[in-house]
């Protein structure tokens, strides 16, 4: 497991006009969390093998649903629909392995050597960590000003 140490620039302002707002409209902490990850999608489909382009074409970005107002977390996941070629039926007709899983932790070959993963989720989301920080900072900054600005409240 890698441990990411960072210090969130801009943050403390972006706290302050929370509290004079009061409330944080969910629509802008989904957008601005959807930007952020955004880059984190572009590079994993850059990064990806590249065989038939599947694998690329298959990722997108999935929303978790939050009981907690004012929290979105979004996960670069593999679409349903490309089921049929990500996974394979075995001579028994058994689903055994999922192919993006595969390509991204690895897999034990018939002879049961190892053969890593590419990694290219989780290299993406480690490269781009600071930048989905400052794009969602920056992105509520905006978001929020344009809110305060509504009401009145500057």
């Amino acid at each position: 497991m890698t441990n990411f140490n960072f210090k969130v620039e801009g943050m403390d302002k972006l706290i302050n006009d929370l509290e004079k707002l009061g409330k944080v409209p969910q629509k802008h902490v989904t957008s601005s969390s959807r930007k952020a990850m955004n880059t984190v999608l572009k590079e994993s489909r850059a990064t990806a093998p590249y065989d038939t382009g599947a694998l690329s074409k298959g990722m997108k970005l999935k929303g978790e649903r939050a009981r907690v107002k004012g929290k979105k977390v979004y996960q670069v996941v593999f679409d349903e629909k490309y089921n049929f070629i990500f996974q394979k039926p075995n001579k028994d007709g058994k689903i055994t392995g999922y192919y993006p899983v595969s390509q991204e932790y690895g897999f034990f070959a018939k002879n049961g050597r190892y053969i890593p993963g590419y990694r290219f989720i989780h290299d993406s989301l480690a490269n781009n960590t600071g930048n989905v920080e400052r794009t969602i900072v920056s992105e509520m900054q905006k978001k929020i000003d344009a809110e305060i600005a509504k009401a009145g409240l500057k």
